[in-house]
């Protein structure tokens, strides 16, 4: 059983449970939709919740068909598709007024598109009721079929997104049934397949990765297509799961980004509580102003 290292003081967070943080969680509960949130444990739950309002759905259930080392989330046999999901986390967009929506999965090897027509009648049933509204998927590999990804580039989110997670050394040891390969396949196929959205991609680090991996695992994304990358702390959720390696700092943090941003990434936000959809929404709308800011 892995033993937890202990976390230095630049990890520690602060709660916040006010008033946003409230409102958010009673459309929640009141939705009963998942979350990756709560789900994966996130450490920003409450600074997203309580400062940014904004919330990560996570659809296709709350049981993974994979046993990733890094991940909490449950493994085993999922349950039937829900298809009034799309319908549902669409309303919830709308009864939180949200700008920018964030829709994740379990992964779901179990069906034969990979869970790809639901993620996509989420993004289609999103914009039906919030049009001003834009949309961010992260998607699992789905399967590695380029028919599986089409289905979900062809509903045309504003970012689509699959991640990396870690460095080609380590993807086997770290994640199930996935090769560091069919990540940077997929990637590049959502880039050819959605050539009008953002992909983008994350990768966690403290699993006992050098800086040289990490920047030629920069390399790799960037050839890819992947325009936005998050770096951030992997943090071990349970006793069970793969241990904490190493406590990167915040100027190692720093240090990564300049380097992303030189090797030609148009946004990167790298930091020890930096995940997936952290800051999602402002993330994008940044990423606009850049790209706009060049053009002109």
């Amino acid at each position: 059983m892995a033993e937890y290292k202990r976390k230095p003081e630049w990890l520690r967070i602060r709660m916040n449970t006010g008033t946003q943080y409230q409102d958010v969680r009673k459309t929640l509960d009141k939705s009963k939709l998942t979350t990756v949130c709560t789900e994966a444990n996130c450490p920003n739950q409450h600074e997203c919740w309580g400062s940014y309002k904004t919330a990560t759905f996570m659809v296709l259930g709350e049981i993974c068909t994979r046993g990733c080392r890094f991940c909490s989330v449950q493994t085993g046999k999922p349950g039937p598709v829900d298809k009034n999901e799309p319908v549902d986390v669409a309303r919830a967009v709308k009864d939180l007024q949200l700008k920018h929506a964030v829709i994740t999965m379990v992964t779901r090897d179990d069906l034969e598109d990979g869970g790809a027509q639901i993620l996509a009648e989420t993004v289609t049933a999103i914009r039906e009721v919030n049009p001003d509204c834009t949309i961010e998927v992260l998607s699992s590999d789905l399967i590695g079929k380029d028919e599986n990804i089409k289905i979900l580039a062809d509903s045309q989110p504003e970012v689509i997104s699959h991640n990396i997670e870690t460095v080609r050394r380590l993807k086997k040891e770290i994640c199930s049934g996935e090769t560091y390969e069919r990540s940077i396949d997929v990637l590049k196929m959502m880039k050819a397949e959605s050539p009008h959205s953002v992909v983008k991609s994350s990768i966690m680090i403290g699993l006992g990765e050098t800086r040289e991996e990490i920047l030629e695992t920069m390399d790799d994304l960037l050839d890819c297509g992947v325009s936005i990358l998050n770096i951030g702390q992997y943090l071990q959720p349970t006793k069970k799961n793969y241990p904490v390696e190493y406590y990167w700092t915040p100027e190692e943090f720093d240090e990564l980004k300049t380097r992303a941003l030189e090797k030609g990434f148009i946004f990167c936000e790298s930091g020890p509580l930096v995940r997936s959809s952290y800051h999602a929404g402002k993330h994008y709308a940044d990423y606009k102003k850049i790209i706009s800011q060049e053009e002109s």
